[in-house]
């Protein structure tokens, strides 16, 4: 009876862990942009975010679905690209116009004028969503077209993989560029770290195709660069830091 009584006890704590651990990926990716997202709508200020991030995982993920045509992999890593595009669609809304609200400039730029020197920089959200719409055609058809050949397949996936696991280097190079970590949001990166080794263990206990555990161990890599910025810029200051953030200086357009 004890006996019966501890093995249900067990079944229900895996189930547990089981429904856990599927929620971490599924939601887990979205989480660390919550503190950044409530950051720019409380300063009105995106100059810390690299919207270079969100085309970073754009691509990954929609690449992500594609990649799942033609190898199956979990239900559960399908939805989870399908919650993180939702998720950089919405942040990139908040920043254009944020951007919009404080830029001097009154020049609109828009994708269709086909102009790379304000590529990802435009005026409006809805030339995001033009932009992602035609890449995401392009991809399809592409993939349609070569669905059947096996290296066509495991290319798509490894490109996917390797987008996400260079979602840091943008904001890497913003930091670079600004010599300052001012307006990112340190815990963002520290749920982007966290986030990162959970995903690469999970990837490697439920035996992931080999892509995406490789590139999980260079984002978690990428990560801890980010947060060595943190604490290289934080103990030796290479421009002034401004304690106040005015709300009509122009936002980049990152």
């Amino acid at each position: 009876m004890e006996d019966e009584v501890f093995d249900q006890m067990v079944l229900v704590f895996n189930t547990l862990v089981s429904w856990v651990a599927a929620g971490a990926m599924v939601f887990g990716g979205v989480v660390p942009y919550i503190p950044q997202y409530r950051d720019i709508r409380r300063t009105q200020n995106a100059e810390g975010f690299s919207t270079y991030v969100c085309l970073v995982l754009l691509v990954a993920n929609i690449l992500r679905i594609l990649f799942r045509f033609g190898r199956y992999f979990e239900t559960l890593l399908l939805w989870q690209s399908i919650i993180m595009i939702g998720t950089m669609l919405i942040m990139l809304n908040l920043c254009t116009n944020v951007r919009m609200a404080t830029e001097l400039n009154t020049k609109r730029r828009s994708f269709i004028d086909f102009d790379w020197t304000y590529f990802w920089s435009w005026s409006r959200f809805m030339d995001y969503v033009q932009c992602v719409l035609a890449f995401t055609l392009v991809a399809a058809y592409i993939t349609y077209l070569l669905l059947d050949s096996t290296l066509f397949v495991e290319t798509l996936g490894f490109l996917a993989v390797f987008s996400e696991a260079m979602l840091g280097t943008p904001q890497l190079y913003c930091n670079y560029q600004n010599k300052s970590t001012e307006g990112m949001s340190i815990k963002m990166v520290l749920m982007w770290t966290s986030g990162d080794t959970f995903k690469t263990g999970y990837f490697l206990l439920t035996q992931a195709p080999v892509q995406f555990w490789t590139c999980g161990l260079l984002q978690v890599f990428v990560d801890i660069a980010i947060l060595f910025q943190v604490y290289y810029y934080s103990r030796y200051p290479q421009k002034p830091v401004s304690h106040t953030v005015s709300h009509t200086t122009s936002a980049k357009a990152l």
